[in-house]
């Protein structure tokens, strides 16, 4: 399979709104008429992350055009929270990976809008704990704790990439566990009832050597597509699996096995702008219902001092994809 990329945000690029601000880690979610983006980013390049947001206007036709951050009137990112309740466990390593999720809360016995995040007390770079913020109907809220820990020794102690849906009366979740410095990265999955309590048992969705970083999962129609990027973090020219893939189902499946046999929609390439995509975040277009677009991370080695050389980067993949599991 084959598309069409465009680049949406480069901290180095003055023709998107970036405005040197890195902004990855897209949750593409469609709120009454207007198309929002959810992103990970930092304000100038360091500190804690956090989450901000991106929009097209009101009414518009999903595009990977016309996407204007939300800042105040100086020009500053607005964060989607505060951390008036969350600081003690996301408050010196940031928030990271956002997945959007609208689902029903027997509890409050409504339907409900979060975030949910991975969250990290002390360093950038985890141990994570995934939590979420929660819209009061004018406002994100943060929340007291993170409502998913790690249990299994398997986990190695850090959950995170969370990625979500509202399903046959469950919020269901991918997660990584472990640890990219490591070089290990386990899939896993859970799911829950409330999406706060009472988690299922975590269970090893991909195996850590099939490198699977994020699993993000939409319907469409009866069936369901997922899309999922495979990264290399070790050293050396990445191997060819390397990229975006993307498989089908007829229910959402807590097991790997239970999607079709993925196929490859894009490689680890240099493009310039990015390579290695990662953490992917679709919807189909309303009025065609295969043609895919397709949000996802990238990253380029800049020229600067330092041991991080890199820039993040934003993109979209247009692509057509299979109408059904016949294909």
């Amino acid at each position: 399979m084959s598309g069409s990329e465009t680049k949406i945000f480069d901290p180095r690029d003055s023709s998107t709104d970036s405005r040197g601000a890195e902004l990855l880690d897209p949750s593409l979610a469609l709120r009454g008429k207007q198309w929002c983006l959810y992103l990970a980013g930092q304000q100038h390049g360091h500190g804690a992350t956090d989450i901000y947001s991106a929009a097209l206007a009101p009414g518009a036709t999903l595009s990977p055009n016309g996407w204007q951050v939300t800042r105040d009137v100086s020009g500053q990112l607005i964060p989607a929270a505060g951390r008036n309740l969350s600081a003690p466990w996301d408050g010196k390593g940031g928030r990271h990976c956002p997945s959007y999720v609208k689902g029903f809360d027997p509890h409050k016995d409504a339907w409900v809008e979060r975030i949910y995040y991975a969250g990290a007390a002390e360093n950038l770079w985890g141990p994570y704990k995934i939590g979420f913020l929660e819209w009061d109907g004018g406002k994100w809220v943060d929340q007291t704790h993170p409502v998913f820990v790690p249990s299994e020794d398997w986990e190695r102690g850090s959950v995170y990439e969370p990625n979500l849906i509202y399903h046959d009366n469950k919020w269901k979740m991918w997660y990584v566990a472990g640890s990219n410095h490591e070089d290990y990265l386990v899939q896993g999955y859970a799911e829950s009832e409330d999406g706060s309590t009472h988690w299922s048992k975590h269970v090893v969705f991909a195996p850590a050597e099939r490198k699977i970083f994020d699993f993000c999962v939409r319907q469409r129609g009866v069936e369901f597509d997922a899309i999922f990027a495979r990264v290399w973090v070790g050293a050396g020219t990445p191997p060819p699996e390397t990229g975006l893939w993307w498989c089908h189902a007829l229910k959402p499946s807590g097991v790997f096995s239970g999607w079709s046999e993925p196929t490859q929609i894009m490689t680890a390439t240099d493009r310039g702008w990015h390579s290695g995509p990662w953490k992917p975040s679709f919807h189909f277009r309303e009025e065609c219902h295969n043609h895919a677009l397709v949000f996802f991370d990238g990253a380029y080695r800049t020229s600067d001092p330092g041991p991080f050389p890199f820039a993040f980067t934003l993109g979209c993949l247009e692509i057509d994809l299979p109408v059904d599991s016949s294909n």
